[in-house]
């Protein structure tokens, strides 16, 4: 068993402070499964991680991960030895950036039988906070014709959380617009389900006018939060619900919100499992609905590109990658460890 980790915070320019080690076995408890990991993906909150303070060294990062049941819990009731599962797992945890991990039964789920490791290791993450957002925040119905005549802004719709919440929100009746503005971004965008999509170097106010749009019902900010807080109040409708997943980095009025009567709510996919909340066991229930969704050909894989080998070069080339936002759709790591 092998993990990459690092001792202390650091930022790129620094250098390639990640290294490897030899992790001792683990045997899970109670709720708990060992998972030896085929694949794995990063995700912008790891590359923010690893720019935070370190309390217990060495940090492992990462959350996604697909992989094959090793060894289970004594509470365990819903799987056993040999499953091929996925899942995002919890910070209370050292991360997925090792070839096996110990993780919470209750937020894992059987891996979609239609999808490669690879495929699946793209979903859960994005998929979780997308689908808490839509249907435990905005209270989007799970029957799409109620939801029929109601809108949906998703800003940066090419990007992970964006590409699978045009899916949800498409396949469950919402009218789809996304932000963009290279034409592969677009394309993307397009190709996961939006039905229009704006170039947000314009003014989207602009942009709003020139598709004839009015108002939104809903709108899903997934990247910077600040510069778009005035004009999401501005474009959603009255009594409209705007949800975010980046966090302020100025100080914002939120008195602004009182007018239209906005509900605005920041959404953290991990505070279930952090505060082990009563209804953790949530993420267990929207990643099999997930499944069921991908299973049945409603929704599909976002991932779009892959790196082979879980390597501390690799993984620095992933978290490059991701700071230079470029990406579209999720990067995986194939985590390729035969021992």
């Amino acid at each position: 068993m092998r993990a990459i980790g690092a001792d202390n915070a650091f930022n790129l320019s620094d250098g390639n402070q990640f290294y490897e080690f030899e992790v001792t076995s683990m045997e899970p408890k109670q709720y708990e499964l060992l998972v030896k990991i085929d694949a794995i993906s990063i995700n912008p909150v790891d590359t923010k991680i690893r720019q935070s303070s370190v309390t217990h060294a060495p940090r492992v990062l990462g959350f996604d991960a697909v992989g094959v049941v090793e060894a289970i819990g004594d509470k365990v009731k819903n799987f056993q030895v040999g499953d091929e599962v996925y899942y995002s797992g919890s910070p209370t945890y050292q991360g997925s950036n090792q070839t096996h991990q110990l993780v919470d039964s209750r937020l894992v789920a059987r891996k979609p039988k239609n999808l490669t490791a690879i495929e699946a290791a793209s979903i859960p993450l994005t998929g979780l906070t997308a689908s808490e957002t839509l249907f435990d925040v905005f209270n989007i119905s799970h029957n799409p014709d109620d939801n029929k005549g109601k809108s949906i802004l998703i800003i940066n719709g090419a990007g992970g959380v964006g590409s699978i919440a045009t899916q949800i929100a498409k396949q469950h009746g919402l009218h789809v617009i996304t932000t963009a503005s290279r034409e592969e971004t677009y394309q993307w965008s397009k190709e996961m389900g939006a039905e229009i999509v704006l170039n947000h170097k314009n003014d989207l106010s602009s942009e709003f006018e020139k598709y004839e749009i009015s108002e939104v019902d809903y709108i899903f900010c997934t990247f910077d939060t600040d510069y778009y807080f005035e004009k999401m109040i501005e474009l959603v409708k009255p009594r409209g619900k705007v949800a975010t997943i980046v966090a302020f980095k100025e100080n914002q009025d939120l008195n602004l919100l009182k007018n239209k009567s906005v509900t605005f709510t920041h959404e953290y996919m991990y505070t279930r499992p952090l505060h082990e909340t009563e209804d953790m066991q949530r993420h267990q229930e929207l990643l099999l609905d997930i499944t069921e969704k991908i299973e049945s050909g409603k929704y599909k894989p976002t991932s779009n590109k892959v790196l082979h080998g879980l390597t501390v070069e690799n993984l620095y080339e992933a978290h490059k990658l991701l700071e230079s936002h470029s990406m579209i759709g999720k990067l995986v790591i194939e985590v390729s460890d035969k021992t």
